[in-house]
């Protein structure tokens, strides 16, 4: 809510909602609500009262029908202790965040789950390949114990191509090639 108005109109319908509903109905069809959020328009025109019920889903039918049927009596209460000029209309909406919360803890409980059984998988497991596969850099002292600089122990041969190049880059036959065309 970007209006610091209708955020404590919220709050205020939010009480006024949640002490009458613990004084309690006449209807029989009202099971254990609990207010759990109320949103105000910009204009506090309307509030949207967010509930959830305890108990299975006739209960929770009886207990909407029952809020729908209370909702004049509501809005009065609220119109009185509100002290405002107008007073908004309530609309009651089933809040669906405790549902969808224990199926999200379903989920995280499924994950690890499976994040123990692969843990449980890798204990005995040997890597495919080198255990750590990263190239590291060489220390001067690395450098010393494996390279040795005796030209005479190097039975290499050097590329003699290079050698032959002139300041063109073209090797010695190739310049004869030129000639011969040329």
């Amino acid at each position: 809510m970007s209006n610091p108005r209708a955020g404590k109109v919220a709050e205020r319908i939010h009480q006024i909602i949640a002490r009458r509903l613990d004084k309690g109905l006449r209807d029989p069809r009202l099971g254990f609500v609990t207010i759990t959020d109320v949103r105000v328009t910009g204009d506090l025109q309307s509030a949207s009262v967010f509930y959830t019920v305890y108990g299975d889903d006739a209960t929770q039918t009886d207990t909407a029908a029952a809020l729908k049927a209370a909702t004049g009596m509501l809005r009065s209460e609220v119109g009185k202790q509100l002290g405002t000029r107008l007073t908004p209309t309530l609309e009651f909406i089933h809040d669906e965040l405790p549902s969808s919360a224990e199926h999200l803890n379903e989920l995280l409980a499924e994950a690890k789950r499976r994040d123990d059984a692969a843990r449980e998988l890798a204990v005995g497991a040997n890597y495919a390949g080198e255990a750590d596969p990263y190239e590291k850099p060489r220390t001067h002292e690395d450098v010393a114990e494996t390279d040795d600089f005796d030209d005479e122990d190097d039975d290499t041969e050097l590329d003699d191509d290079f050698d032959e190049e002139d300041e063109d880059g073209l090797d010695e036959e190739e310049l004869e090639d030129d000639e011969e065309r040329a």
